[in-house]
């Protein structure tokens, strides 16, 4: 089949952003001119449930009907719609281990979504947190057990899948072993294609063959070198063709991590990096940023092809499975019955509060104990988790009940050290509102309860009694409230190793 024959055009195969909360003329002539039918939204594009309505209904009238809109809609502390039921993090689900439970959640995140005129969530998360300094996904897997991942992935997926949203597994073949953040730096994980088999592959293997099939899989950014020393697993042949394609026959969509992120970016520039990465084995490149940029990734697309880099055959192939994705899980935008939407919230609440975790024989403080809170003064987003929890948050956990409570502000608690933790008649209480690890001079310092709001493996680097609620949203504070209150007992376990007695 020739170029000419062909009814291929390079933009039905790049998933592309938008710049704010409106689409804008320009950007909807880009949209048109390139006949890009995929978008990702992110916080910057988030208004009022009316505006996110209006904009997805734009971007429909737009795109068409076999458009495809894209969030990150995790739980936990990524959750780009913030308005909608918050769901528990993946790792609070792992603390609970109920499939039954994971499914209902998935559920309701897709009923959020589809409120919102939102036909595909990039989620649930298959990486296996093996690693404790893994500094981007810690919380937002299921555990460190391959089997448990599945289980409750699975489940997670099939609740979204029946409400009618597509569900994207990440990231391929695993994030999980990791010491470095992508989005900043490429990593690399030294493993052999045994090992990873063992561990990292398990999840996607089960999810990507048999009954229950993912609709679609994003990849890595990370250098695996005993399977392509030259090329991120994004950018690899032998591994999305290899492995995904060939060794596990998977026939769904691949979609790209975005490829604005430093990892590919500043080595290979998304334009090109969306050429190698068809040419790879995927079939939707990631490819945000400004026009001009977006511009860039759909010529160099159109360019690879008239040069014969890329085949038409392959192309098409990545556009019919694009298509069938799309016809399956159709943009539509549904009502959100209001019964509906507040038993939502309460699944999620009682799901927040049945993961909460106690470790070192962690008890509440007496109501009448003058307490010290410690926390960072502020916590911004980085991009892929929301901000976190703010001082007047921490403060609320405390207000209305205890009688006496100082709050001490740090600017950087990986800084902490003994010298951050006055030893008088007060009882020091830690609240960690950031998600980084504590530096070696944290080990020194000696609070008597420490709150771990986000990152669970902080609570290696604190010996001190702890409470792990999984994240901050509004579910995980309002159950910390009712353990300090006495109200709720903690009665999960860790799906985690924390190599600490609990």
């Amino acid at each position: 089949m020739t170029q000419q024959h062909s009814s291929f055009h390079p933009g039905r195969l790049v998933m592309v952003d938008i710049p704010g909360k409106q689409l804008d003329a320009p950007t909807a002539d880009f949209l048109r001119q390139h006949q890009v039918r995929a978008v990702c939204l992110f916080r910057k594009n988030l208004g009022s449930e009316t505006e996110i309505r209006q904009l997805t209904a734009d971007l429909r009238a737009v795109m068409g009907e076999q458009a495809l809109i894209g969030i990150d809609q995790e739980g936990g502390s990524v959750i780009r719609a913030t308005s909608l039921p918050q769901a528990p993090a993946a790792m609070a689900l792992g603390a609970i281990g109920d499939e039954a439970l994971a499914e209902q959640v998935g559920a309701a995140v897709a009923r959020g979504l589809l409120h919102l005129g939102i036909n595909w969530n990039f989620a649930p998360v298959l990486d296996v947190n093996n690693n404790p300094a893994n500094p981007v996904i810690g919380e937002r897997s299921f555990g460190d057990d391959p089997e448990l991942v599945t289980r409750l992935a699975r489940a997670w997926m099939r609740g979204s899948l029946r409400e009618g949203v597509a569900c994207c597994v990440k990231h391929f073949p695993g994030h999980g072993d990791t010491h470095v953040d992508s989005h900043h730096a490429l990593p690399t994980v030294d493993k052999s294609l045994a090992a990873l088999e063992a561990l990292e592959l398990k999840p996607f293997r089960a999810l990507t063959q048999g009954a229950e099939v993912a609709p679609a899989v994003m990849t890595a950014h990370i250098v695996y070198p005993q399977l392509d020393a030259e090329h991120p697993a994004t950018l690899s042949r032998r591994v999305l063709t290899g492995i995904l394609r060939d060794s596990m026959g998977y026939d769904g969509v691949v979609i790209t991590d975005a490829l604005m992120m430093k990892a590919v970016h500043e080595r290979y520039g998304h334009a090109r990096a969306a050429v190698l990465a068809l040419q790879a084995g995927a079939d939707m490149p990631l490819a945000q940023g400004s026009l001009q940029e977006q511009r860039a990734a759909i010529e160099a697309i159109g360019a690879a092809w008239a040069a014969g880099q890329l085949e038409t055959a392959q192309l098409e192939r990545a556009a019919a499975r694009i298509d069938r994705l799309a016809e399956r899980f159709p943009l539509q935008t549904r009502d959100y019955d209001a019964k509906q939407r507040l038993a939502d919230e309460q699944l999620m609440h009682d799901g927040w509060a049945r993961g909460l975790c106690t470790v070192r024989g962690a008890r509440p403080p007496a109501r009448q104990t003058p307490i010290r809170l410690i926390c960072q003064a502020s916590v911004a987003s980085d991009g892929v988790s929301e901000a976190g929890a703010s001082v007047e948050q921490v403060q609320a956990l405390f207000a209305g009940y205890f009688d006496d409570v100082q709050l001490l502000r740090v600017q950087d608690l990986r800084a902490l050290s003994a010298a951050d933790v006055p030893q008088d008649a007060r009882m020091n209480v830690l609240v960690s509102n950031h998600r980084g690890r504590f530096g070696a001079a944290a080990r020194l310092a000696r609070p008597d309860l420490h709150l771990a709001l986000w990152n669970p493996f902080q609570v290696l680097d604190i010996a001190a009694p702890a409470v792990i609620s999984w994240g901050y949203a509004d579910g995980a504070l309002l159950a910390l409230t009712r353990w300090l209150r006495g109200d709720l007992e903690a009665v999960a376990r860790p799906p985690v190793s924390l190599n600490q007695e609990s």
